[in-house]
């Protein structure tokens, strides 16, 4: 028997504290029994100053909160969860940090073989729950056998490094036997850690997520060519671009939307036969995922697609006719360099004369002297809040050292289509763009991004998105809380809907109860149950000074909004 005298305790400890020496710096876990083991010696890790807990009672915020950690620090989480449909909660996070490319360990606790396929309670099929994208290792529970401590150290080892290799989710499914825990040993020292010579392990094949080991592939001037920056493209594309000296078509959650090559009217751009339609090379970084106008550039015989990737756990792959390459760099001249500049210029260019002739028409009309200006900027400032209005405030009130996290909701596809050129970070969920979890997410970055002396984490969602994960404001007992300001456009429902073509036949009574959902929720009854700080801007000034006081803890910040 191991010297904690408890097998199950043994092992949470040798795998525990191996994840903290390869370098995880998080752990988010949700109650449970036949967790209990892992939970503790959580807890002890903490108090021994190697790792930092983050304890949550619904696992589906926990994924997310694990999510967000990730994203930040850049280095794989473990979410630790109990069995059952603790396990499958765990599901939409795992999802989207694959089709993300996030790092995360899910850690779950199990039933012994003996318990499985007899009904058992809380019992169901945890090992490829996930899917066959996701690995899932089964492990068989511990008897305290000789050998088993190193084992599971070099176990934590190999799931670290390809968590972080991938950069992927892993599934560790453990199970455990009663007793299922005992006193954990004091692990401030070095006493618990695995033996020197304990090999590491091998990090598995990833071929069963990628199609092919992707190649470098030298990219000469000559076609026309545009640059598509998608989620998370990352500053490599806004360099390519430069380099390359080619228009940069960049969404505003690609990190690389900034730059003199920057288009921000690419959608406008893309359906105009001049522009569009002239376009003979599209070399495409991250996931594009906001418009229509890309994919269908990407799916015409006559432009040649070279993507560069994968972007997450898939290749990016619209028409299934690109290129697929691992890394891309510019060679030689043009040779027409004339031609060059002009092909660069004239996407730039219409680009800020549509922003500029935008922008003129949304101002006041009249006299721009005198008591006439005045009166038109009040009136400006008493006006209520637009979509874009509101987007383009929050943009220019967020800065470098802030953190700025987009819903899937109308708001960020109105910031996409009008915000201009930032070099800041920006992060949404568009692994596969779902709702889930945003608040949980943003709370993950808040955290970790304020530990390295960041300033404010700014949330910019719907009212749907804020309810479907209104639990995910619960904090808990203990808990840090973050510098986090949630910005709710409240419209009453889902508006996104109200652009479909369907909305143009379908009968309205239909379309508002089964695709718009209204809702009527008292936003700041619900911020104040859970202990956040609610404000309200109904007009433009309003607006302008709630996003001037400082971020000092969980804030919500509501924005009524006209469907």
């Amino acid at each position: 028997m191991s010297p904690t005298g408890n097998a199950a305790t043994a092992y949470a400890v040798a795998l525990l504290s191996a994840f903290a020496r390869e370098g995880v710096e998080d752990v988010v876990l949700c109650p449970g029994s036949r967790s209990q083991a892992l939970a503790l010696v959580a807890a002890e890790l903490e108090r021994a100053g190697r790792t930092r807990l983050h304890v949550r009672l619904d696992e589906r915020s926990a994924g997310f909160l694990a999510l967000g950690l990730a994203v930040e620090s850049r280095t794989p989480v473990v979410v630790l969860t109990t069995s059952g449909t603790a396990v499958a909660n765990l599901h939409p996070a795992a999802l989207e940090a694959f089709h993300s490319g996030v790092p995360l360990v899910l850690l779950t606790a199990d039933r012994p073989e003996e318990l499985r396929g007899v009904a058992s309670n809380q019992t169901t099929v945890q090992p490829g729950l996930f899917g066959p994208v996701i690995e899932s290792i089964d492990v068989p529970a511990p008897e305290g056998a000789e050998g088993e401590s190193c084992a599971a150290a070099e176990l934590a080892r190999r799931v670290y490094r390809e968590a972080a290799e991938g950069p992927r989710p892993v599934h560790l499914n453990v199970s455990f036997r009663d007793p299922l825990s005992a006193a954990v040993p004091d692990l401030s020292g070095e006493a618990w850690d695995a033996p020197a010579d304990a090999a590491p392990a091998p990090v598995a094949d990833p071929s069963n997520v990628l199609a092919a080991e992707p190649v470098a592939r030298s990219v000469p001037h000559g076609p026309r060519t545009v640059v598509v920056a998608g989620h998370a493209a990352g500053e490599r594309a806004e360099e390519f671009a430069r380099v390359g000296g080619w228009p940069l078509l960049a969404e505003v959650s690609s990190g690389s939307r900034f730059g003199p090559n920057l288009v921000v009217a690419f959608r406008r751009l893309l359906n105009d036969p001049g522009f569009g339609g002239d376009v003979e090379r599209a070399i495409v970084f991250g996931h594009p995922t906001l418009t229509r106008e890309v994919p269908n550039l990407l799916r015409r015989d006559d432009v040649e697609v070279i993507v560069v990737g994968p972007s997450g756990g898939q290749w990016y792959n619209q028409g299934r006719r690109a290129e697929l390459v691992g890394a891309v760099e510019v060679v030689g001249a043009p040779e027409d360099a004339t031609a060059a500049r002009r092909w660069l210029g004239r996407w730039v260019a219409a680009s800020r004369g549509i922003l500029d002739a935008e922008a003129q028409a949304a101002e006041p009309q009249g006299r721009a002297d005198g008591r006439d200006f005045a009166r038109l900027e009040l009136a400006a400032m008493r006006a209520p809040v637009t979509r874009r209005g509101l987007v383009e405030a929050v943009w220019r009130a967020t800065w470098p050292h802030d953190r700025l996290v987009l819903g899937a909701s109308r708001l960020i596809r109105e910031a996409d289509a009008s915000v201009p050129g930032k070099k800041i970070r920006v992060h949404a969920n568009r692994g596969l763009a779902g709702i889930d979890g945003t608040v949980a997410t943003a709370t993950g970055i808040a955290l970790a991004s304020q530990r390295s002396g960041a300033g404010a984490t700014r949330v910019l969602i719907g009212d749907l998105t804020l309810l479907h994960d209104a639990g995910s404001l619960l904090g808990g007992h203990g808990e840090q809380l973050p510098r986090i300001q949630v910005i709710v456009g409240n419209d009453g429902g889902g508006t996104i809907f109200d652009g479909l073509e369907v909305a143009r036949t379908a009968a309205p009574t239909a379309i508002e109860r089964v695709m718009f959902t209204p809702q009527s929720v008292d936003i700041e009854s619900l911020a104040r149950a859970y202990g956040w700080a609610y404000s309200r801007a109904a007009t433009a000034g309003e607006l302008s000074s709630a996003l001037t006081v400082p971020v000092t803890g969980p804030a919500i910040l509501e924005v009524p909004l006209a469907r």
